[in-house]
């Protein structure tokens, strides 16, 4: 049955509404959030101090990243080319970027075919104990209605990040990568557009789907799995590492999905909740060989030179996944949700610029 405008509009509401800025987590967040709101004359501290998975660091590019998505309440659409507030992103994006590279090395004889054979291997991506298996497993609703909080942050802007890379594709590469976000997209269907599918999702789960609504309990290392797309997205210089981040994605998707699948059916979980999964596994299994065929194959085939970047693209994806993971897991064996303890009034800041360990990447 169609859905009537009225339904529509109540589905959709989640996106038509800037969030509100988040609440700064330590000095870097709370000179850019400042800027945001007008603030002048204040001084923004260098990211060189900043740990560069830090909160603090992640959390000031997330919210400079977001003025090219949805924005946010009371700041103005002006504020997006900002010259100001792109040397601020610019030097932040540097720290990461720079830790990014010293932290996932990459092997000159590696090439982007072996490393995605390396992912299609089960258990794909991880050593059969990661968080699709926990939760498939042993994971309460609550922490599948914390997962699907955590993850909120990138699967209601799906698609988006990765759409940054179209107008810098050519020929196979192009027409393949518009192929696979037609689908993402919904293939012309609002209803069916994944962010709204992640958004029933959530309100089957009694989670709030407005955009951004967990963003202040989303810890560092969710912000920088985010962060990382719209990096690879905002530089043409970083287009292939984009190609390898989506191609990441699109090759474990299947199989976890898969088994967060099962893991809501086993907690009892709605059809709205199921569904968003079950339909990753045969969407996700198709899109895995488009991807490694045409996509990846087709801007290699175009650009050879760029095959490196496809691999860094790859690995830094896994490196920031794996971080979030450890993160995840390490707080549900310890008995603690895994989200951010947020202060009344936000005053209490995490690991940012100065901290301890903050000149060097955080071990992981």
């Amino acid at each position: 049955m169609t859905n009537s405008p009225t339904r529509q509009h109540f589905r959709q509401r989640f996106r038509l509404r800037p969030p509100p800025l988040p609440e700064p987590r330590g000095p870097l967040s709370a000179a850019v959030t400042a800027l945001l709101r007008g603030a002048r004359g204040g001084s923004v501290p260098s990211p060189e101090s900043c740990s560069p998975y830090g909160d603090d660091l992640q959390l000031a590019l997330y919210i400079l990243y977001e003025l090219h998505y949805q924005g946010f309440q009371d700041v103005p659409d002006s504020l997006e080319w900002n010259g100001a507030l792109l040397a601020h992103r610019g030097a932040i994006e540097s720290r990461f970027l720079d830790a990014l590279r010293h932290d996932v090395p990459i092997d000159p004889a590696e090439t982007a075919e072996q490393v995605l054979d390396e992912l299609q291997l089960e258990p794909v991506g991880d050593d059969g104990t990661g968080v699709s298996y926990f939760l498939r497993d042993e994971g309460s609703l609550d922490q599948l209605r914390v997962y699907a909080a955590v993850r909120s942050l990138y699967h209601l802007k799906e698609a988006d990040p990765h759409a940054w890379v179209l107008p810098r594709l050519h020929g196979r590469a192009k027409g393949a990568m518009v192929a696979v976000e037609f689908d993402e997209f919904g293939a012309g269907r609002a209803d069916e557009i994944h962010a709204q599918l992640f958004a029933d999702l959530m309100a089957d789960l009694r989670l709030d789907p407005t955009y951004g609504r967990y963003v202040d309990a989303a810890p560092a290392e969710a912000l920088a799995t985010v962060n990382l797309m719209s990096l690879f997205g905002l530089h043409r210089a970083l287009r292939a590492a984009l190609v390898g981040n989506f191609a990441a994605v699109e090759v474990t998707s299947s199989p976890a999905s898969r088994r967060l699948a099962e893991a809501l059916r086993r907690v009892g979980a709605g059809p709205a909740a199921v569904r968003f999964y079950a339909e990753h596994v045969e969407a996700d299994a198709v899109h895995e060989q488009v991807v490694r065929h045409d996509v990846v194959g087709g801007l290699l085939a175009d650009e050879p030179h760029l095959d490196a970047d496809v691999v860094f693209g790859i690995r830094a994806t896994t490196h920031l996944e794996s971080r979030l993971a450890d993160r995840l897991l390490g707080s549900w064996r310890a008995g603690a949700t895994g989200l951010r303890a947020v202060p009344r009034g936000g005053t209490a800041y995490g690991p940012g610029c100065g901290a301890p360990g903050a000149h060097g990447s955080e071990p992981r």
